[in-house]
């Protein structure tokens, strides 16, 4: 097409000239007219020529999972469009690979809740149906009764956690800033756990200074440490011990929460903290979401929290809380 266009332009330039009597400067000045005209057909040209090819370019996007190729334009306009095209394809496609990674996140997040409370759920069931018998003596009665008193106890506890985990995602759960004690927020943490304790023939014990303080949520700290506490007196043997001290510099809160008990093997150590990971340890019962909560919750107050383990000689969890608490 660009060529048929330069030899009109030449015929009609070669015709004028005939018409002027060939005149020189006739000549001359239709030549500079057939140049201007030459000029402006060939610039309107690649323009519409890089115009089909961005077209084509965006056509194509539309068959092809990944970015295709596009071909780079340095200078005018269409070079800035091309750019802008191109951020704003990069820029979609990497919201919509985040949509996809949350809706995969979503859908295994719900079949794991699905499964946790199904379990449970199937358990009272079986129970109710065995409670129906009327020859049933009192003392299957009792147990039976209990242990769907249990079960909706676990279900209950589900719930809580995992509303609590989706207020902390949505940044909805609104934390205080309370002027605490670190002794006392511990003692509250473990108190809840000194007859499970007791039952297991587990040593559990506070140690810190009563002169220790800490910014923070009060009710959701001891939230987050009790989870910790729970977990290491589940995983340690009767005649083990559970230790909780903390120690105090001028950047941060330390709190430690040691036991003695089986261990994490190295592999799951990177994945404990996940939410309904289950290391090969792990009772039945558990359902994965009470370290992941206290891990998030931590997070929120500006703290860190690591964990080191050896199978066979303990674990230790390791809360950083640092003296400026952003919340």
């Amino acid at each position: 097409m660009e060529i048929a266009v330069q030899l009109i332009i030449l015929g009609v330039t070669v015709f004028l000239f005939i018409l002027s009597g060939g005149s020189r400067t006739a000549f001359f000045g239709l030549l500079c007219c057939a140049a201007v005209c030459f000029i402006s057909v060939r610039a309107w040209y690649r323009r519409e020529k890089r115009l089909e090819e961005l077209i084509l370019y965006l056509m194509k996007l539309q068959d092809h999972p990944e970015i295709p190729e596009l071909t780079k334009y340095s200078e005018g306009q269409l070079g800035v469009l091309q750019s802008e095209i191109y951020k704003l394809v990069v820029q979609n496609r990497e919201r919509s690979a985040g949509a996809f990674r949350e809706k995969e996140y979503l859908a295994q997040m719900l079949s794991d809740i699905s499964h946790q409370i199904k379990t449970p759920l199937t358990s009272i069931t079986i129970m109710t149906d065995l409670l129906k018998n009327s020859n049933l003596d009192e003392v299957k009665r009792a147990e039976f009764t209990d242990k769907i008193d249990s079960q909706v106890s676990r279900i209950t506890w589900l719930v809580r956690n995992l509303l609590t985990l989706s207020q902390m995602d949505a940044n909805m759960l609104k934390l205080k800033k309370q002027d605490v004690q670190v002794r006392e927020l511990l003692l509250k943490a473990c108190q809840p756990f000194e007859i499970l304790s007791e039952l297991k023939e587990v040593e559990l014990s506070v140690e810190a200074d009563g002169e220790l303080r800490l910014l923070c949520d009060e009710h959701w700290t001891a939230e987050a440490i009790s989870n910790i506490v729970k977990n290491c007196i589940e995983h340690t043997q009767p005649g083990g011990r559970v230790w909780v001290t903390a120690n105090q510099n001028n950047f941060a809160t330390n709190i430690v929460i040691r036991d003695n008990g089986e261990g994490i093997a190295k592999e799951h150590l990177p994945y404990i903290f996940d939410r309904f990971y289950k290391a090969g340890n792990q009772s039945g019962d558990s359902v994965g979401i009470g370290l992941a909560m206290s891990r998030q919750m931590i997070l929120l107050q500006n703290g860190t929290i690591s964990v080191s383990s050896e199978t066979e000689v303990g674990t230790e969890f390791h809360i950083k809380m640092y003296s400026e608490v952003v919340i």
